[in-house]
């Protein structure tokens, strides 16, 4: 394992307490050199990338019974990245439980599917910080509009207050866009202008 690597997606879900599954996949996320964030986006761009398949690692090891997937993800300075002691005694280094729910809603295929992530959302309610998942989100700079993703789960949680939504309610929403690749029968959420499976 990179010293430098962080677990996150699965298997911060897990450390995180945001599961009730025992995932049989570990994540571990490395991340790549500096590059430039942002960009600018266009409804046909979106449109064309999300009917397409979600790119994912190749970097895959088996060790017993459990599959390791080796992330190669952007550079964000481990942004939200802290070291925890497990029940073992075993020091690790994990996302928190801002920068997870951030993680799992860009990439729900590491993290067990998008009824996996609605399922986090929920669980974790009471222990997130709007504020701080708002200012992470600021600072990984993605081009696509994952507020819109995120406050959709909120949302749909049920359980999140006003103050914890207020920061990204207040994001300007400028496309519409999907909560996940390949939606077969979609259905657009008009108070997030995202596109979501009919019946989710």
């Amino acid at each position: 394992m990179d010293e430098k690597g962080y677990f996150s997606h699965y298997t911060a879900m897990q450390v995180n307490d945001v599961t009730e599954q025992i995932p049989k996949s570990v994540y571990f996320n490395v991340e790549q050199p500096a590059t430039g964030g942002g960009g600018s986006l266009s409804q046909a761009a979106i449109d064309r990338a999300f009917k397409g398949k979600c790119r994912v690692t190749n970097n895959v090891t088996k060790y017993r019974e459990v599959t390791i997937h080796k992330i190669n993800g952007q550079n964000t300075g481990r942004l939200g990245v802290e070291n925890t002691t497990l029940e073992d005694g075993s020091e690790i280094y994990v996302t928190n439980i801002e920068r997870t729910l951030i993680d799992i809603a860009v990439r729900p295929v590491y993290s067990g599917g998008i009824g996996e992530v609605a399922k986090a959302y929920r669980i974790a309610a009471d222990k997130v910080s709007g504020n701080r998942l708002a200012t992470y989100l600021k600072s990984l700079n993605y081009t696509y509009p994952y507020h819109q993703v995120i406050g959709y789960y909120m949302e749909k949680a049920g359980n999140y207050t006003e103050s914890q939504m207020k920061r990204l309610r207040a994001i300007p929403v400028e496309f519409d866009f999907y909560l996940t690749y390949q939606i077969k029968n979609p259905i657009l959420d008009k108070n997030w202008r995202l596109f979501t499976p009919k019946g989710f």
